[in-house]
């Protein structure tokens, strides 16, 4: 039976990642305060490469530490940053504070994953993982509905005002942490006496699984990459498709000398309107990252991961023809990560032993952040010399012809009855 009271814990830390405050803003915030879009993806590359290297041992660390401290340091050093980035005005210091930003989410990535699966187990229900993992993610993107309208609302008032939220409420998240026990599986396990050998000897194991290596090709590679872009250039296209639709709109580019800039839609303004957009997106992932236990079981886990990429790349790929299109590829694209990112978790940890399993979780973040590096770089280049919405449809194209070539090479995902029934056993 699962342990409700911890259940209800993870929820309510669910709740305080307050992301949506600043998502609506972020890069519009960049843009005003004088960076240019290349800039904007070296300390987006800058973020992962530090992933690349801090990935594995912070795993490691939380493997030893145990999930709870962890978690800890985690939303610590992310709070921390939230306050730095409100506060910051140059390069230089966006490029430092993206570095512990990316530290705080190491700390995190693996770790709550595992916390989870490991909670479970100790009722011996890790079969619910996706059920309560999926409805933990619901609960943070629908607190995150509320939070994407004031971000957009505080936004038009000052835009570093949404990251200053965010970090009041990551800080809340830590008298949450507090309250949570560490897993009787994790306890009962040799983690926190695992040596840095058999930690990689852990890794390497479970990333040379036949059942896994053409998946962290799939997802956490080509996938994971092209979505991550959709995060980047969200504001950017919005705001140029939607001046390109009204011709009547004006625009005054943001630069650090000015204080304030308005780009005017009628009664409201860019800032606000993307808040409501963020709004509807995480409003619609969380009904669907809900019930994606229900989603797994009627289409199975073969059916959501072949058929998925392929919809959003062609979403992507229909900006070039439409531009207009951008709204739905757009909403599209950001709304399928969170659920697609809750049935990889299952698939990952359903495939892993206890024993390192956060280094192993975190090893899969490496691997996708070191991989989207490229994509960033050159996404950032062609942004600048033609346009977002051009790097993002030729990020589509990639999408999928890499997927078609994946699935012709090997599937992702076994076909079998078990894992189209959302059973698949435990190795």
């Amino acid at each position: 039976m699962v342990n409700s009271r911890a259940v209800v814990k993870y929820y309510l830390y669910k709740a305080t990642e307050a992301v949506e405050f600043y998502r609506p803003i972020m890069y519009l915030y960049f843009l005003s305060q004088g960076l240019s879009f290349t800039h904007i993806v070296i300390i987006e590359a800058l973020y992962n490469v530090t992933t690349v290297v801090g990935e594995v041992p912070t795993g490691y660390v939380g493997d030893r530490i145990g999930r709870r401290k962890s978690l800890l340091v985690g939303a610590a050093l992310i709070t921390a940053t939230l306050v730095g980035i409100a506060l910051a005005s140059s390069f230089v210091a966006f490029a430092l504070l993206f570095i512990c930003w990316s530290l705080g989410y190491n700390f995190r990535s693996g770790t709550e994953d595992a916390w989870v699966y490991e909670t479970l187990a100790d009722t011996d229900d890790t079969k619910a993982f996706t059920r309560v993992r999926g409805r933990g993610q619901s609960v943070a993107l629908t607190a995150g509905v509320g939070a994407s309208l004031v971000g957009g609302y505080l936004g038009g008032i000052d835009l570093s005002l949404p990251f200053l939220a965010a970090a009041l409420f990551t800080g809340l998240g830590m008298v949450v942490i507090v309250t949570l026990d560490e897993p009787r599986t994790y306890e009962e396990s040799d983690s926190s006496e695992m040596s840095i050998r058999e930690a990689l000897d852990v890794v390497a194991s479970a990333v040379g699984q036949r059942k896994l290596r053409s998946f962290i090709l799939y997802y956490f590679v080509l996938f994971s990459a092209i979505t991550y872009l959709v995060f980047i250039f969200l504001q950017p296209v919005f705001e140029d498709v939607l001046t390109d639709l009204d011709p009547g709109v004006t625009l005054v580019v943001p630069l650090p000398a000015i204080d304030a800039y308005t780009l005017s839609i009628g009664a409201g303004n860019v800032e606000t309107l993307l808040g409501g957009y963020y709004a509807a997106i995480s409003l619609v992932s969380a009904a669907v990252t809900y019930r994606i236990g229900a989603i797994r079981e009627r289409v199975g886990l073969r059916g959501w991961f072949v058929v998925v990429p392929l919809i959003v790349g062609a979403l992507l790929v229909s900006m070039a023809v439409v531009p207009a299109m951008a709204f739905v590829a757009l909403f599209v694209g950001w709304a399928v990560v969170e659920p697609t990112r809750v049935l990889a978790g299952q698939y990952v940890n359903d495939r892993v032993e206890t024993l390192g399993r956060a280094t192993v979780l975190s090893a899969m973040a490496m691997v996708s952040a070191l991989t989207v590096i490229p994509f960033q770089l050159g996404s950032g280049v062609l942004s600048d010399l033609v346009s977002p919405l051009y790097a993002l449809t030729i990020a589509g194209g990639l999408l999928i012809v890499g997927s078609l070539a994946i699935l012709a090479w090997e599937s992702p995902i076994p076909e079998s009855s078990a894992d189209a029934a959302g059973t698949e056993p435990t190795d």
